[in-house]
């Protein structure tokens, strides 16, 4: 069984795939508490300043899904799942102008995954 530390709705699929065809390669970022608390954020790739504090959580849709490491001690674990809602957030996120949000659906890992993702 392939386990992940992320995943993603249906409906999120389709928005994201709007925001690739008119914007190009992609990354989704967790915010770290500013304007939307702890929401996903699209940018479009290289538009935001990533560095080693940030961590590849995973990949949905060829969008890798980063978090800072900060954040990472928070959420380390749970699995994240990437939805959509209706409304705007107060962030920069490019799926903002559409009316609608990224949102996430967590829960904490199972035994077999923290074994797996924790073997440190």
């Amino acid at each position: 069984m392939k386990y992940s530390r992320v995943a993603i709705t249906d409906k999120a699929v389709e928005v994201l795939n709007l925001l690739k065809k008119k914007h190009g390669e992609l990354i989704f970022h967790q915010s770290g508490g500013c304007c939307d608390g702890s929401s996903p954020m699209v940018f479009e790739e290289g538009e935001m300043y990533l560095d080693e504090s940030d961590i590849l959580l995973g990949q949905l849709e060829g969008v890798n899904y980063y978090m800072n490491q900060d954040q990472f001690e928070y959420w380390k674990h749970t699995h994240l799942t990437i939805d959509l809602t209706k409304g705007r957030g107060s962030s920069f996120s490019l799926e903002i102008p559409l009316g609608v949000r990224f949102i996430i659906h967590s829960r904490l890992l199972t035994d077999e995954e923290n074994k797996l993702f924790n073997k440190n």
